[in-house]
């Protein structure tokens, strides 16, 4: 890591299977990124456990993700790729915090009354605590900028609050973090109900294409893709479903919407939706590819995933015992 770069710091949970959505709204950013940043993108496997688990199957798919990072183009020698619950510092950093977050500003996140309401049979206090746990992850790495989502926007808030309320009680022990928001246009919403975004965890399997999709369920998806009755490719809200579907295509092929509109002029849909689902099976085949390769070879992996904690350990650290001292924790002996 580079010490004249600002750090940023990202991550996305183990569970479910990316989708289109995620690579283009966030991955494929984040590759782009790493050229300006010293950045850490972690998996997120400690929130992912807020929600019910199949240990093995959290256990695969972390692995799976962390080989997605690097398969997209983020390279662990120049980015720091890592699993959140190899670094304990996330979870210490979080129980300090807790004693300085108030319950009136947990009971004002909304992610929490909307998981709530999902998973009504098991609320408990980890869902209620999850914003303290991700301002550790942010605040553990001094980190500049946090690239995020619209929906995303609070938790970023209450992590700069947290953050500047122990500064001012403490001195200058945490850097103040800035949201970073991606590319406009790259907000991929459902094939089924366009007005909502493409989910991983979208009960509908023909809403989302999923990264790891074959050719053949990608075709399918863009087929059943909703449109409607007008007959014409035009960008416009009026046609949320074809407005989506012109997003996915000019962001694969990196064109913007005047220029998909004037390539289609006096196509049909049907055209369309052929030439949208080579376009995504066009930036999916690499990735397959470079999947399947760093698949096989185990002893790679299983070395980013040592030398790669070790690194975000040590830096992590460097935040933890600053705040033990503050907080008035005896030091360790040596």
């Amino acid at each position: 890591m580079l010490d004249n770069r600002k750090v940023l710091f990202s991550g996305m949970q183990a569970t479910g299977n990316l989708t289109l959505g995620n690579y283009l709204g966030a991955l494929k950013n984040w590759v782009s990124l790493s050229d300006e940043y010293d950045c850490f993108y972690c998996v997120v496997d400690e929130h992912s456990i807020t929600v019910r688990q199949d240990p093995g199957v959290l256990r695969k798919r972390a692995r799976a993700l962390l080989t997605l990072y690097i398969g997209a183009g983020l390279d662990p020698e120049k980015n720091c790729l890592y699993y959140q619950s190899h670094v304990s510092a996330h979870a210490e950093l979080a129980w300090i915090l807790n004693c300085f977050t108030y319950m009136g500003e947990l009971n004002r996140m909304t992610q929490f009354k909307d998981k709530a309401e999902k998973h009504s049979d098991n609320i408990n206090a980890g869902l209620y605590t999850y914003p303290v746990l991700m301002a550790a992850d942010i605040l553990l790495f001094q980190s500049d900028i946090v690239p995020v989502g619209s929906d995303q926007k609070q938790h970023i808030e209450i992590t700069r609050d947290i953050a500047e309320r122990f500064n001012n009680l403490y001195g200058d022990v945490f850097t103040i973090p800035e949201p970073y928001f991606g590319k406009t246009g790259a907000r991929i919403m459902s094939l089924q109900e366009p007005e909502k975004k493409m989910s991983k965890s979208d009960e509908n399997p023909n809403a989302s294409i999923y990264l790891m999709d074959s050719p053949d369920d990608v075709l399918r998806k863009c087929k059943r893709a909703v449109t409607d009755s007008i007959g014409e490719i035009r960008y416009c809200e009026e046609q949320p479903g074809l407005r989506n579907l012109i997003d996915i295509y000019g962001a694969c092929m990196e064109k913007s919407p005047a220029e998909v509109e004037k390539e289609f002029a006096g196509k049909g849909y049907g055209d369309f939706k052929l030439a949208v689902a080579e376009a995504v099976n066009s930036v999916l085949r690499p990735l397959h590819e470079e999947v399947a390769r760093l698949e096989k070879d185990k002893a790679y992996i299983d070395s980013v995933i040592k030398n790669n904690a070790e690194r975000a350990a040590y830096a992590a650290n460097k935040t933890l015992r600053k705040v033990q001292k503050k907080v008035g924790f005896p030091e360790r002996v040596r």
